[in-house]
């Protein structure tokens, strides 16, 4: 996330599912809807796995994966290569900030209706301070695994699934602002929402829901209202993430967030655990945001309610 400025949980939970009926007993009786597929439950282990290869690349390349150093190309190339085996159509944009080239990476699964394009993003670069593996480690992984799960589920959604890793994020939301200014009015109109996910396996966690559009706002608090985790209004980064230009160019959004560097407080630790009186984050934006500075159980709760929420709003 952009510095400011002065019991598992399981998808299948709360995706209920009918069970498909092939013919009616009934004479004349219509055939009973095809039910939405049920979301699959996002192996935790999975996405750690991606964040143990973020961090061993930080450590190959100078400690950070940052815009335009080589630790960050070399975590958009791992992503890329993971995804163009899945069988996603895989682009890399190009640009240019504060002197350095940046890259996004955006990918797209085959089929759906591409007039109505649900989108799921997370930046992939840290600060130069460290390996960024909660900021934003953890949010790039659990979308690359949810991408992953939809190819192995040869997921046949509606609408068109499109992912997407942000270069930049920390010095502005560069990479994602140029995305969407790179779009014609007519593409922005086909995105009818974007999904984003900064900061979700913080050590000391929140469970923290954005609420700019209700549609997707309801989605994601069903899923946790559904595993009985309260959950509060998204604040400490409002304009700081990549869902921003999204918002400014009339693109409906939402995601999810774990907690930076405010102050967890008593009524908060009382409701989902953890230190009160302590950052959400101890290691914001420092050399100590590695492996060690993640919460297993926030990683999975919000990893299984990404997909979740991906199956959902393009069924």
């Amino acid at each position: 996330m952009k510095l400011s400025i002065p019991g598992r949980a399981k998808a299948t939970a709360v995706a209920a599912v009918a069970t498909l009926l092939v013919g009616g007993s009934i004479a004349g009786a219509a055939p009973a809807p095809v039910a939405a597929a049920a979301a699959p439950d996002l192996p935790v282990a999975n996405v750690k796995a991606h964040l143990a290869q973020f961090q061993s690349i930080a450590t190959a390349n100078g400690g950070n994966r940052a815009h335009g150093r080589t630790g960050y190309k070399a975590s958009l190339d791992y992503v890329k290569a993971k995804l163009d085996a899945a069988g996603f159509t895989t682009t890399v944009q190009q640009f240019t900030s504060s002197g350095r080239t940046g890259y996004n990476l955006i990918a797209d699964w085959p089929g759906g209706d591409t007039g109505k394009v649900v989108m799921a993003g997370s930046h992939l670069d840290s600060v130069t301070a460290g390996p960024g593996i909660n900021d934003n480690g953890s949010g790039s992984a659990a979308v690359l695994e949810t991408a992953l799960a939809v190819s192995r589920a040869g997921y046949k959604p509606t609408k068109h699934l499109r992912f997407a890793w942000w270069g930049a994020e920390e010095l502005g939301m560069v990479g994602s602002r140029y995305y969407v200014n790179s779009l014609a009015t007519t593409d922005r109109s086909r995105i009818s929402g974007y999904l984003n996910f900064d900061m979700i396996g913080s050590p000391n966690p929140g469970y923290f829901v954005y609420d700019d559009d209700p549609a997707i706002e309801k989605t994601f608090k069903t899923y946790f209202t559904g595993i009985g985790v309260p959950t509060e209004i998204e604040t400490e980064g409002d304009g700081r993430s990549d869902h921003a230009p999204f918002k400014s160019a009339g693109i409906p959004v939402g995601g999810l967030f774990s907690g930076a560097d405010y102050i967890k407080t008593t009524a908060q630790a009382a409701k989902w655990g953890g230190t009160a009186g302590k950052a959400f984050d101890a290691c914001y934006h420092s050399a100590c945001d590695k492996s060690t500075n993640i919460d297993d159980t926030a990683l999975d709760r919000n990893g299984d309610a990404l997909a979740y929420a991906v199956w959902e709003l393009s069924a």
